[in-house]
C-alpha cells in the first residue's frame, strides 16, 4: 500500500509505503520508506541579484573564476568595510568584493594564513574540501529564508559552505543532517552530495553562501536520483 499525508500548510507531502516495494515518483525509483517532498510553491530557487523583488529569497550575489587553487588547506575569508573602494584595494587574486546583507564584504579563498591588513575580520571558514588537479570558480550567494521555507533537492559540483547571522537551517543529505545557526560552527558539505534544505526555528534566516565548483561544470543541479526522507521536520 502507498498513503500520503499533506501538512496544514500544503508545504509538504509524506509518502510511506507499508512493505519492500518500489516506487516510481516523479521519475525516481526508491525501495520502501517514509520521505518528503517540498512543495514547488515554497520552494526557493536561488537568483541573480539583478533579479531581486523583494528580500525574502536566494540571491546570487558574485561569480569569480580562481582557477587552480594552492596545494594546502584552502579556507574561506570573510571581512568587513566601510566602504566598497576601501574593500577593492584589500582585493587579491582569490578576493570578490560584495554588497550584501546591508555590509560590504571581502570575500577570499585561499589558505588558512592568508590575512588582509585592513578591514575588520569576521570568519574564517574550513578547511573547504577541494581537489587539487581542478579549476574552480566562487559563487557567492545570500540567502533569507523564513521559517519552513525550503530550496529543491539539489547537489553542487564541489564544496558549499555557510556562515549564518541569524535563524536557522537543517541541511538533510544521505550522510545526516547539517545544522547552520547564529554563532555556531559553519556548515561545510564535500561536492557531489545530494541535499535538501529547509529554514527551521522561529526567526528568519539570514546567511551568506559560498559555491566552490568545477569551473568545468554547472555550480548546482537537480537531484533527481536522491529522495530526503525528512529528517529536517521540525
Amino acid at each position: 500500500m502507498l498513503s500520503a499525508r499533506i501538512n496544514g500548510e500544503g508545504c509538504q507531502v509524506a509518502i510511506t509505503t507499508s512493505r519492500q516495494m518500489i516506487v516510481l515518483l516523479l521519475g525516481f525509483s526508491v525501495t520502501a520508506a517514509t520521505f518528503f517532498v517540498g512543495c514547488a510553491a515554497s520552494a526557493q530557487i536561488c537568483k541573480p541579484v539583478s533579479e531581486r523583488t523583494g528580500e525574502v529569497g536566494c540571491w546570487i550575489t558574485a561569480n569569480t573564476d580562481l582557477g587552480n587553487l594552492p596545494q594546502e588547506p584552502i579556507f574561506w575569508h570573510l571581512y568587513t568595510f566601510a566602504t566598497k573602494a576601501e574593500a577593492n584595494t584589500a582585493k587579491g587574486p582569490h578576493g570578490t568584493v560584495v554588497e550584501s546583507l546591508g555590509k560590504v564584504w571581502l570575500f577570499t579563498v585561499e589558505v588558512e594564513g592568508w590575512r588582509s591588513s585592513v578591514g575588520t575580520r569576521v570568519s574564517v571558514v574550513g578547511p573547504l574540501p577541494v581537489k587539487t588537479n581542478l579549476s574552480y570558480s566562487a559563487q557567492y550567494m545570500e540567502a533569507i529564508f523564513t521559517p519552513g521555507m525550503t530550496a529543491p533537492t539539489h547537489r553542487h559540483s564541489g564544496p558549499e559552505a555557510w556562515y549564518t547571522l541569524s535563524g536557522e537551517t537543517c541541511l538533510e543529505t544521505p550522510e545526516g543532517e547539517f545544522i547552520g545557526k547564529a554563532g555556531g560552527p559553519p556548515v561545510i558539505v564535500r561536492g557531489g552530495l545530494p541535499m535538501h534544505l529547509t529554514a527551521i526555528g522561529k526567526e528568519t534566516r539570514r546567511a551568506l553562501v559560498l559555491i566552490l565548483h568545477d569551473s568545468t561544470k554547472e555550480p548546482t543541479t537537480p537531484a533527481r536520483d536522491w529522495i530526503p526522507i525528512g529528517l529536517c521536520r521540525e
